[in-house]
């Protein structure tokens, strides 16, 4: 018989997906599109279903569904009793009326996802401390971080204004581009901010000792971060990775377009799981070429001292994916410029 915590675990686990609590009802949806809506007794579910399609499923098993109150038949709609589900049933039921929301290529990537390439071998020592020297290299590389430190204290704190405020400016030097509102405008990014943080207590784990159930935590709190609503757009993936790192830098290894492409195709909630997985093995593997160093003095050897092993992990990526995809971008527009122009008289 299915249960309430069945479809809860089911809907939380389609992308996009939030839980909200309407009228005294428990509803999951999409935005603001309902696609699940539990009765007040949590006795029925009704779920998003095709107008034309469902006279029919409830002729076939009257005991099962019903159709809604006729204000609502005006709408996909289809109502059932929990209990006379079975979970295989419940499982086909919630993932089409989530496939009716979402866009196409969401439901394709989750439901459809292409073949995952395998994973990069841990990098050594001495690859992290090359990659180390470059990012060093960079001008001002972490002066946007130690000022957003110090404006919190080390220790972000979404409940304060200030704080999300900080965050906000931390990432657009990152080149986030997350619009500023204007005066007298609401803060939708801080108010969202708030919001999210509230639902999403997650421990200071260091990356390496994350266990199977708080990487499922952070992969569920990076895919509602990065659906988050700012205007006309969401956050997305690569924002949501950076602030999850900024509330949480010892335990993210987060990402960029570039890295989650090259190193897992997408950029949802399983593939970001697949990240803080592959971050946790090759942070163990450092761990242990260390000889048992504690992670602040192996991090120092480094020579990336004042980060946590999850960040240089993140840069030794930069280094080797992004940064090296744009040097060969531009080797390849000079050479190309070179061939195109006209030799000197």
């Amino acid at each position: 018989m299915a249960t309430v915590d069945d479809v809860r675990r089911l809907a939380l686990s389609l992308p996009r997906t939030q839980e909200h609590l309407i009228r005294d009802r428990v509803k999951f949806r999409i935005g603001s599109i309902v696609y699940l809506a539990l009765s007040r007794d949590e006795s029925e579910l009704g779920f998003a279903f095709p107008k034309e399609e469902r006279a029919a499923l409830v002729a076939a098993e009257p005991a099962k569904f019903f159709l809604p109150r006729e204000s609502d038949l005006r709408f996909n709609w289809v109502e059932s009793r929990l209990g006379a589900l079975d979970p295989d049933e419940l499982t086909e039921l919630v993932t089409e009326a989530w496939r009716m929301v979402v866009p196409a290529k969401v439901a394709r990537a989750h439901l459809d996802p292409p073949a995952v390439a395998p994973l990069p071998p841990a990098p050594s020592l001495d690859e992290l401390r090359s990659a180390a020297a470059v990012f060093n290299g960079f001008a001002g590389v972490d002066r946007s971080w130690h000022a957003l430190r110090e404006e919190t204290g080390r220790a972000l704190d979404l409940s304060l204004a200030a704080h999300r405020t900080a965050l906000h400016r931390w990432l657009n030097s990152w080149g986030c581009r997350i619009r500023y509102p204007r005066e007298g405008e609401p803060d939708t990014f801080g108010a969202g901010l708030a919001a999210w943080g509230e639902r999403h207590a997650l421990a200071h784990t260091p990356l390496a000792r994350l266990t199977p159930r708080e990487i499922s935590r952070f992969a569920a709190a990076y895919e509602e971060l990065a659906a988050l609503p700012i205007g006309r757009r969401s956050l997305g993936p690569t924002a949501a990775s950076k602030a999850l790192y900024a509330l949480w830098p010892g335990s993210v290894m987060p990402w960029d377009a570039a890295i989650a492409q090259r190193l897992h195709g997408v950029r949802d909630g399983a593939a970001f799981a697949r990240h803080l997985e592959l971050g946790r093995a090759w942070a163990r593997a450092a761990l242990e070429e260390g000889g048992g160093l504690r992670e602040a003095d192996l991090c120092a050897g480094i020579g990336r001292p004042e980060v946590s092993l999850a960040k240089i992990l993140d840069e030794y990526l930069y280094i080797t994916i992004t940064h090296a995809a744009a040097a060969d971008a531009r080797k390849a527009a000079d050479t190309a410029q070179r061939g195109t122009t006209p030799p000197a008289p």
